[in-house]
């Protein structure tokens, strides 16, 4: 797992714009998107979230116990052909890969920790042993929010070859990212869900012996810690909080969970800030109606400029067709995309109620990464003092939201900065 997200991913994610209602032409209609306007910046994923073995699933009923999920004879879910017809005949999500990939990019599927409710009551077969789903279920492990895949005993016959069976089933499909939720610890809505270490290993290793290469993501959060050892181990990135949607408060709490966590992302390894609520969303997701993002102009910027500064994986959450001006501009300038994508030594310099610092270095060059960032609810001047990071001499700044540049200054920086908005900016030291 290693040799794969060497840098953050970056894509999309249905989730927000179509919760568990998303369908194989949004699907499509999004890849066409990337794929003409995006790929050559380096976007590649483009994943289907949650439900789409779930064909009568609505925002409203999915958290229903025990809903309607199609599976194999292996108690597998398989896609639903009334969202994703390409799925007919046991074709599962191959075509819809082939399409994908032939537009060179890379398909990425949501599942559930666990096993179907249906597995469960028809008792069937786990592939290659004599095991049964019954023999490995944990009723009482379920989901807190998703109550239609009981936990797997990882301690009995057949559990690890239940995760082998799928982890091959995707395999087969030529899926390239797995978002696997209920695997992370999770602290939202008044609940509290474990860290579940047997099957983040379980799933781990059958994507590791499964002879195809697919990114492994845990949702939700907040990751702990004190795991972070053991999530480098097993997974590609993981979630750091709870659910994060366009809201400024929300946004703020974002600045201690990633100055928490960026000492531990390594390449290959990412802690992952959630996804980009940008664009057009809730067309039919989640959370609110239909809409552009709620956060301000200046949001959006603190947004994809702390998200780039920590190295968060990239995942877009608007319909990428629907999209303002504003958003394409976010994620489509290529001075700001190499941050995220090629930085190091990235860290938090300092931070008050109303003012926070970041820096990093280009690798292989003096050239270093600023980012301020304005928490006030009013414009404010916010200032680098050069001490603070033990540089000294000149240097020679760049905008890189602006994409010009802005002279050369010595032993302090200085930015005015409208309300809740950011500025990165290049420095280069001059003689």
């Amino acid at each position: 797992m290693a040799e794969i997200a060497l840098t953050p991913p970056m894509g999309w994610n249905s989730w927000d714009c179509f919760g568990v209602s998303v369908t194989e032409q949004d699907v499509k209609d999004n890849a066409d998107f990337m794929a003409q306007h995006l790929k050559h910046l380096g976007w590649e994923y483009v994943v289907v979230d949650l439900c789409w073995y779930a064909p009568e699933a609505r925002k409203d009923s999915y958290k229903e116990p025990n809903i309607n999920q199609l599976i194999d004879e292996y108690g597998r879910l398989i896609p639903a052909p009334n969202k994703f017809p390409s799925a007919v005949k046991g074709q599962g999500f191959k075509p819809l890969a082939d399409y994908v990939h032939g537009l060179g990019l890379k398909l990425g599927i949501h599942i559930m920790r666990g096993i179907p409710w249906q597995a469960v009551d028809q008792n069937t077969p786990i592939l290659g042993t004599q095991a049964r789903a019954g023999d490995i279920a944990a009723p009482d492990d379920m989901c807190l929010w998703y109550k239609s895949m009981p936990g797997i005993n990882m301690t009995r016959p057949g559990a690890q070859a239940y995760y082998d069976s799928i982890a091959q089933l995707y395999a087969q499909w030529e899926v390239d990212y797995i978002k696997a939720d209920d695997m992370n610890s999770w602290d939202g809505d008044g609940l509290v869900a474990p860290y579940h270490t047997d099957e983040i290993e379980g799933l781990s290793q059958a994507i590791r012996h499964c002879g195809r290469d697919m990114v492994l993501s845990l949702s939700p959060g907040a990751a702990l810690i004190c795991n972070a050892n053991h999530l480098r181990r097993h997974a590609n990135l993981w979630r750091i909080s709870a659910d994060f949607w366009d809201d400024w408060e929300a946004l703020k709490r974002q600045f201690e969970h990633c100055h928490r966590w960026v000492p531990y992302a390594v390449s290959g390894h990412w802690p992952d800030a959630d996804m980009l609520p940008l664009g057009k969303i809730g067309i039919r997701g989640e959370v609110g109606e239909a809409r552009l993002t709620n956060l301000t102009k200046n949001e959006q910027y603190t947004m994809m400029t702390l998200w780039c500064m920590f190295r968060s994986p990239l995942m877009f959450g608007g319909h990428l067709p629907e999209s303002d001006p504003l958003s394409l501009k976010l994620i489509s300038n290529p001075e700001v995309l190499a941050v995220n994508q090629n930085s190091t030594n990235n860290h938090q310099c300092s931070r008050t109620d109303e003012a926070v610092v970041w820096m990093a270095c280009q690798p292989n060059s003096p050239n270093l990464y600023l980012a301020l960032f304005n928490l006030s609810d009013d414009p404010s001047s916010v200032t680098f003092e050069f001490a603070l990071e033990g540089l000294t001499g000149a240097y020679h700044f760049r905008d890189l939201w602006a994409g010009r540049d802005l002279g050369t200054h010595r032993q302090t920086f200085t930015a005015d900065l409208s309300e809740h908005r950011a500025g990165l900016y290049k420095m280069t030291p001059r003689p």
